[in-house]
């Protein structure tokens, strides 16, 4: 367990005891009780207790507590040291009607049994005493966690109509925990799939992320495709072509990023390097894909630039070495090459051309492939020129020339340009 992880669980545990010294009923709830019970190591601890939000603000103080929150009976507790995570201590309660498919109409304080029957899922619906080492189990998790399978608690229909995002947790917590989905919880998911669409762009993006950068995001896309989401989330992407979509992700790297692997379930979607100026110039491209996710301006660019450049070396034998460390120089360029020979594996299409930009990238350093530009606009403004859309043209012919082993000095670099310039 690491530093953080470590520093994380007393921090969770002293929280606990704290709340239990000062007369109140406390326990880890939630996910990191069914992390503990499986031996792994916990993102994140919540405590649920019987104190309400005021009391324990009161307990821990205004200044080492958020109000994030309280409306819903959850206040963040702030570690005194930056080694431990915050841990969210939520009051036990029951909710009303989810009229907005989101958040509950109303909160009322109750207690652990009630609390537990509100929640998602059975493995998420365990509490656990870190001072008896005593787990408090009112759902049946334990056995669920035994026979690794996701059962919503009680209705799963009922629960999916709580909160739609649900369904989206159900194909994360199934595929990350190499989990089957009990047969109901599973009908309940397809059956409100359409539904998803009610959700808030940030929120499915957000499970989309843990689903994708995780080494099972084969089997997370498989129960996209099975649930029928990936069509409601993903209306672009060509269905046919689901089959090849899976084997790309299957030759993707294990630490494959979010990007990477949205890159590669969307590479038959049309896209264009440069962002689009206009809702009507991004319609079914990817840029509207990731525009409608709110993807970070990041996350925009980086997905559509592999796409974008996925034929790019499809000639890389004949290409000029100016034309291959141009691609190359860029930081996602490794996760190009990744993409293009997943792709090229999931087709069974011939290696030979990336293979070839595999060695060529071997053969040089980053600062062969990149070096400092020898000029600038501002030397072509020295030697007399105006700025206008040529400079662009004359840059860029003196910095084929450097990439291409022509020129290696600033000198060279002026020199070459008069030569250009006297020529016209």
């Amino acid at each position: 367990m690491s530093t953080t992880a470590e520093a994380s669980r007393e921090f969770a545990t002293d929280v606990v005891r704290q709340l239990r010294a000062a007369g109140y009923v406390a326990l880890w709830a939630g996910g990191c009780v069914r992390d503990w019970l499986m031996g792994r190591m916990a993102q994140d601890f919540d405590v649920a207790t019987n104190a309400t939000p005021e009391q324990v603000r009161t307990l821990f103080g205004k200044r080492r507590t958020l109000a994030v929150g309280q409306s819903f009976g959850v206040i963040i507790v702030l570690p005194a040291t930056k080694d431990s995570t915050p841990v969210e201590v939520a009051t036990f309660r029951t909710e009303g009607a989810y009229l907005d498919g989101r958040r509950p109409s109303e909160v009322i304080f109750s207690t652990p049994e009630e609390d537990a029957q509100r929640r998602d899922f059975t493995i998420n619906g365990m509490f656990y005493d870190p001072l008896e080492k005593q787990v408090l189990d009112f759902v049946g998790g334990r056995l669920d966690l035994d026979r690794k399978v996701l059962r919503a608690i009680g209705d799963p229909q009922e629960r999916m109509t709580e909160d739609k995002l649900r369904m989206l947790r159900a194909v994360r917590f199934s595929a990350t925990l190499e989990f089957s989905i009990e047969e109901q919880t599973l009908a309940a998911v397809k059956h409100m799939a359409p539904e998803m669409r009610v959700v808030s762009a940030e929120r499915i993006a957000q499970e989309l992320r843990k689903i994708l950068a995780h080494r099972t995001r084969v089997r997370g896309f498989q129960l996209l495709v099975e649930t029928g989401l990936l069509e409601v989330i993903f209306p672009e992407v060509d269905t046919l072509a689901i089959a090849v979509m899976a084997d790309t992700l299957s030759h993707l790297p294990v630490q494959a990023s979010f990007e990477f692997a949205l890159a590669a379930i969307l590479h038959r979607v049309p896209v264009s390097v440069h962002e689009p100026r206009t809702e009507k110039e991004a319609e079914g491209s990817v840029w509207e894909i990731t525009r409608r996710l709110k993807l970070s301006t990041e996350e925009m660019t980086g997905i559509a630039w592999l796409i974008a450049h996925l034929n790019s070396w499809n000639d890389a034998e004949q290409q000029t070495d100016a034309q291959l460390k141009r691609v190359l120089a860029h930081p996602l360029s490794h996760d190009l090459r990744g993409l293009v020979r997943a792709i090229r594996r999931a087709q069974c299409l011939p290696l030979e051309s990336i293979q070839f930009v595999d060695d060529f990238a071997k053969r040089h350093t980053p600062e062969q492939i990149n070096p400092t530009e020898l000029i600038t606009g501002r030397d072509l403004i020295q030697q007399g020129l105006t700025p206008s859309p040529q400079f662009k043209m004359l840059l860029d012919t003196i910095r084929d020339a450097q990439l291409n082993g022509e020129i290696a000095t600033r000198a060279a670099a002026l020199d070459r340009l008069r030569e250009i310039m006297q020529a016209k």
